[in-house]
């Protein structure tokens, strides 16, 4: 009870303490909002009508969906309405026997309407119909059936374009919670954990990675998010990756890295934010796609490395356990890289002799002269 009240405790002070601002959250969202934004560059959202309906929220795409259909057939009820009341022939204009109306059976504004939505969609009923007694109907017959094929186009070109973006196939790929700094192959690596979560491949992978952080140029001036490439790799490269299986990618920590100078204890100490990027092509529809996430100092581990999870089953199956995806195991680590390349060079010149640098050998030369007896 005592243990987990305390853990509890522990929880609350971690949500109770001020969270560091993120440009790019764990899901790949980005953190960022337009001000003052001029007139003129809005329209240009206007004018690329095309990306802005299928960027839009589901919610809003069906409104707009909604209601250019119920626009239209109100509309153009309203031009049926019209000629039938240019033509008198509505009731209350009393027409003859012998009248020929220029759209049979409309009797007022809903018939008009009624007859619209047949009309844009095709449906025909056959009680109400356009006779030949007037150009001008025919050539509203005409009108509205070509832009009602262009709104159907449009609108089902729409939903179907969102539906099969590859934004949504970059939910299927998932990286670690958080990223390890340990040994891999002697040397010290920024460890991250990245999985394909289908058994259809991404064609053409590539990873690479952003190091955020603010930094102040010599002649004074602070940039904020300052972008420093981090490259990362797997043992056979960064590039046509065969992602089949979970992947762990490493960024070598040596003298050109900007993790070089960090150390276990001042790490979480520093600000800055790495974003991975993993972009691709899916197998099934050819289409690329971009999968990112973000890692603070808080998410970084030193010393640890991730749990292996790929197993051989009885039957020859390879079997990935995702319950140890993001589970981390304590490794011996050096306390910072100057530590590890410190200790590299000492081995180094105990191989070579040089233990005692304080040593010198002088070599002796032998005298040519001949020694007499």
């Amino acid at each position: 009870m005592f243990q987990y009240l305390r853990k509890r405790f522990a929880i609350h002070l971690t949500e109770r303490k001020p969270r560091r601002a993120r440009l790019v959250s764990k899901d790949g969202h980005c953190n960022i909002e337009f001000g003052n934004v001029e007139d003129q560059n809005r329209m240009a959202f206007i004018m690329d009508i095309w990306t802005t309906i299928l960027e839009l929220r589901w919610r809003y795409k069906m409104t707009i969906f909604i209601s250019a259909f119920l626009g239209s057939w109100f509309l153009f009820g309203l031009m049926w309405y019209a000629v039938a009341y240019l033509h008198r022939d509505l009731p209350e204009f009393r027409p003859t026997i012998n009248h020929t109306p220029c759209v049979e059976n409309i009797n007022g504004l809903t018939s008009a309407f009624l007859f619209s939505l047949e009309t844009q969609v095709t449906i025909g009923y056959g009680f109400r119909c356009v006779t030949e007694q007037c150009g001008m109907a025919i050539f509203l017959l005409v009108v509205q059936s070509i832009l009602g094929v262009i709104i159907n186009s449009f609108m089902c070109g729409a939903i179907l374009a969102k539906i099969s973006r590859s934004k949504k196939r970059a939910k299927t790929i998932t990286f670690s919670k958080t990223a390890v700094i340990g040994k891999r192959g002697g040397k010290l690596c920024l460890l991250i954990r990245v999985a394909n979560l289908r058994k259809s491949l991404l064609i053409g992978s590539r990873i690479y990675g952003k190091l955020l952080k603010t930094t102040v140029t010599p002649e004074g001036e602070t940039i904020i998010l300052d972008q420093v490439n981090i490259d990362f790799v797997v043992d056979a490269g960064n590039e046509n990756l065969f992602f089949i299986c979970p992947l762990t990618i490493f960024h070598t920590i040596d003298k050109t890295s900007p993790f070089f100078e960090l150390s276990v204890d001042t790490i979480h100490q520093q600000d800055f934010e790495l974003v991975v990027f993993l972009d691709g092509t899916v197998e099934s529809t050819s289409a690329t796609c971009q999968v990112r996430t973000s890692y603070t100092p808080e998410e970084i581990q030193w010393g640890y490395r991730f749990a292996p999870i790929v197993s051989k089953t009885k039957e020859g199956k390879y079997r990935v356990d995702f319950s140890n995806f993001s589970k981390t195991i304590q490794a011996p680590t050096p306390h910072c890289a100057f530590c590890l390349y410190n200790e590299k060079e000492a081995k180094a010149k105990v191989r070579k002799g040089y233990d005692n640098p304080g040593f010198e050998m002088a070599e002796s030369s032998e005298s040519t002269d001949d020694t007499k007896m």
